[in-house]
């Protein structure tokens, strides 16, 4: 048991087997759609994605100040790198799944769709989801274009990057970090509440 647990790739191996398994036994009652299966993946990878931000916001950086110099390293050298590579995968694949959602669902298509939504065109959830999809679409241009790029050369994973320049980088990746905290839960609202009717 102690070995099957210790071994994370065996364990969402056997998750998605179950998965793969809970969606067939019910595909009766419930068939099993490109939009239901990427609805599932979209929120796999949605608490993947916000739960690291939560992770990072509420646990490491706050925690941070109160560790001992000389015990950083490990954190910044191997635990730090692991979860921004998950974190900031974990918001391109949100993305890529929501856009997919959208799309097989005919949003982009039809009156009333995300387009309209987009534009704030649409009324209620229609409106929702397309605020929801804004904030997400602004979290994520966050991940990979403002936080990835200061902690890059903050964790020296590109090396070159002088003192001053990573006590420059330090507040601008803090204050998007804080931004996407910020944002995350009316992008939650949104996306949980346009979904209640369907």
């Amino acid at each position: 048991m102690a070995k099957f647990f210790g071994n994370l790739h065996l364990v969402l191996v056997v998750g998605l087997i179950a998965a793969i398994a809970v969606m067939f036994g019910y595909a009766e009652s419930i068939p099993v759609t490109v939009n239901s299966v990427f609805r599932w993946l979209h929120v796999f990878f949605g608490i993947l994605w916000i739960g690291l931000l939560y992770y990072l916001n509420f646990v490491q950086v706050p925690t941070m100040p109160a560790i001992p110099a000389e015990q950083t390293g490990a954190i910044n050298s191997h635990i730090a790198p692991k979860v921004l590579f998950f974190f900031r995968y974990g918001a391109l694949f949100t993305v890529l799944t929501g856009l997919t959602v959208a799309h097989v669902s005919g949003y982009f298509f039809s009156p009333g769709s995300a387009t309209n939504a987009l534009a704030f065109n649409g009324e209620g959830a229609v409106n929702l989801i397309g605020l929801g999809m804004w904030l997400a679409l602004i979290m994520a241009f966050n991940v990979w274009f403002i936080i990835w790029p200061a902690q890059k050369k903050i964790l020296n994973i590109v090396p070159g990057a002088s003192d001053e320049e990573k006590a420059k980088l330090r507040p601008r990746a803090l204050a998007a970090s804080r931004l996407n905290t910020l944002l995350s839960l009316p992008m939650l609202y949104c996306m949980v509440s346009a979904n209640l009717g369907n």
